[in-house]
């Protein structure tokens, strides 16, 4: 899925291509969005918030897009092939010299811009965005204070970005169990930090490394790594669903340097 970072870096490259263009085109493949048009209007921004887009043009309206497990926007120049199949491309914006398609997009809405609130205001701080603040996403975690971390960290409500591949990465390097508490976590505001850096420095690229390695296999410690040995120990890295479903998320951790036996999950133990 998408992360933070990911978003973040698609709205930088869409703001640098199409800020104070003109829309020449505009084609919008969702049934609810048929007959909507941006085209003659002057892009004013382009702004990530968590894992949500927004596009904002100059006639006071707002183009909203959520990447979900496999959205994305892909820029092409005005005469090149497209590198994804028509059928996933849900919107289509030119320019004079360039195209942005929106491909397998999620709640794709176009609203006045002083709705967009009402799509964005539910959620929680963004870890990337200008104003992060730890202290504010602490104050709402410790508000829930029997929540297990690991899900914490995903709730977007109470701080915006991260995602499974984060959560999973940093909850290894402050040694946490996933299904800690909250009220038992002493050091939350590492634990944010430790998030922050990570997407912080990977944000302008789409490569998602937490290890500082780039080589196959060597990106990460624990994310997508279950039954594999620990980089710090050794330990054959565990693997748990985490959450109700459908809501589940697929849980990395070791054994060894994350102590304590899950709560709600069974894990699955290597063969």
């Amino acid at each position: 899925m998408p992360e933070g970072d990911t978003v973040w870096l698609a709205a930088k490259r869409l703001r640098e291509a199409l800020q104070g263009r003109a829309i020449v085109d505009s084609d919008f493949r969702l049934p609810a969005l048929a007959h909507a048009s941006v085209t003659g209007r002057e892009v004013l921004d382009v702004v990530p918030v968590g894992k949500h887009l927004l596009m904002r043009f100059d006639d006071d309206r707002t183009l909203h897009s959520h990447f979900r497990m496999d959205g994305a926007w892909h820029l092409h120049g005005s005469s090149d092939r497209w590198q994804v199949p028509a059928h996933a491309v849900r919107v289509v914006l030119r320019t004079d010299d360039r195209v942005a398609l929106g491909v397998r997009l999620h709640d794709v809405r176009l609203v006045p811009s002083q709705q967009e609130q009402e799509l964005v205001g539910h959620l929680g701080p963004d870890i990337l965005g200008e104003a992060w603040d730890p202290a504010d996403v602490i104050a709402r975690m410790q508000a829930v204070a029997d929540l297990e971390i690991g899900l914490a960290l995903l709730d977007q409500r109470l701080v915006a970005g991260i995602g499974n591949l984060y959560r999973n990465e940093a909850l290894f390097i402050r040694r946490l169990n996933p299904w800690t508490p909250v009220r038992e976590v002493d050091a939350l505001h590492e634990l944010l930090q430790v998030a922050h850096r990570l997407m912080d420095r990977n944000k302008g690229h789409w490569s998602q490394a937490t290890t500082g390695e780039t080589g196959p296999g060597r990106e990460h410690y624990v994310f997508e790594r279950g039954r594999r040995p620990c980089r710090r120990c050794g330990t054959r890295i565990s693997i748990a669903d985490q959450g109700t479903p459908p809501r589940q998320r697929l849980t990395y951790w070791c054994p060894t340097c994350q102590p304590t036996v899950p709560r709600t999950s069974a894990s699955i133990e290597p063969d």
